[in-house]
């Protein structure tokens, strides 16, 4: 069996680690809102989601946001508007309460009918010289348990996120080293 890419891209290949792919396709089924945080509409609903969700209190603490009720209430009724600093830290509380909200949702879907197809689009190697270039096409596979790529996307652990999805890519028999990582991916959920 092969083992896990240590120099990706000495050669020039370019691509990401499949694993991230992965939480770009889970984070676009979670359905953020499209408004930026920086937008009096983005914010709103950001601070409204945190401020009625029962989860919402412990997401805000930890990521961090450390102010007053009233400093929260007078962003909610646009009195006051928060820094550069708690904008981000607002948007990162917003995206893990959301992820932990939808996971299980999303689990549900991606399990049900034995599984999901994963349409895994290989490395670009265009600027690989000819000789160091590798055979990669197209391929896709079918994952049946998405429990723990779910379960360490929905907490923010990118690595466990990695070691499931390498656990998971290895169905692919000798051939999954040369998909961890990749262009894109696309799932059929």
């Amino acid at each position: 069996m092969a083992d896990r890419t240590h120099d990706f891209g000495l050669y020039g290949a370019d691509g990401e680690p499949g694993s991230l792919a992965a939480a770009k396709v889970l984070d676009a089924l979670a359905g953020f809102f499209a408004s930026p945080v920086t937008s009096k509409r983005g914010l709103t609903a950001r601070l409204r989601y945190l401020t009625t969700s029962p989860s919402g209190p412990k997401a805000i603490q930890d990521a961090g946001i450390t102010v007053r009720p009233r400093t929260l209430k007078a962003w909610l009724t646009g009195r006051q508007n928060p820094n550069k600093k708690n904008l981000g830290l607002i948007d990162e509380a917003y995206k893990a309460l959301r992820r932990r909200n939808v996971a299980r949702y999303l689990l549900g879907r991606l399990n049900a009918r034995g599984g999901t197809r994963v349409e895994l689009h290989p490395l670009d190697q265009s600027a690989v010289e000819v000789p160091r270039q590798r055979t990669l096409g197209f391929r896709t596979i079918k994952i049946r348990r998405w429990d723990e790529i779910v379960a360490s996307w929905a907490e923010g652990d990118l690595t466990a996120l990695d070691d499931a999805w390498v656990d998971q890519i290895t169905d692919l028999g000798s051939d999954w080293g040369k998909y961890e990582y990749v262009t894109s991916i696309g799932f059929s959920a």
